[in-house]
């Protein structure tokens, strides 16, 4: 597994691959990331909500203390209402301002590295393909 073990954490890093689009994105440390880590490789088909896409994956993990709506550009969550993987990569239907907003709070696990805005061109029903990076 490919870690960062700078200050003593180990973040694991994975590939997303969706309509031709290829993502890397850095998970934490936290139990959501290593729930979706065992279930890795993953596969589903995009649901595009506003500039978020998610996908239901085959783990079932509760909300944690620090889940919230409010979520970040290139933000990576777990949505435990829909058992869905989520991207945020600018408003959704939720958003007040320009800022993502999950429709009900997520549990947020990971980073896009890079811009994920590229995901804007992703459309509904496409294949999305999440995979471990190895060295």
């Amino acid at each position: 597994m490919h870690t960062n073990t700078e200050n003593g954490n180990h973040e694991p890093t994975i590939h997303i691959s969706v309509d031709g689009i290829r993502l890397v994105a850095k998970l934490d440390g936290s139990p959501t990331a290593r729930e979706v880590l065992v279930a890795l490789p993953l596969k589903g088909r995009a649901n595009v909500w506003g500039q978020e896409i998610y996908f239901e994956i085959p783990v079932e993990i509760p909300l944690v203390a620090d889940a919230r709506a409010e979520v970040a550009v290139g933000d990576v969550a777990y949505w435990p209402q829909g058992r869905a993987m989520c991207l945020f990569f600018g408003p959704t239907p939720a958003s007040v301002d320009k800022t993502p907003r999950a429709y009900s709070p997520v549990n947020r696990f990971g980073r896009v590295l890079g811009d994920a805005t590229v995901l804007k061109k992703v459309i509904d029903g496409a294949t999305v393909t999440v995979t471990l990076q190895t060295p």
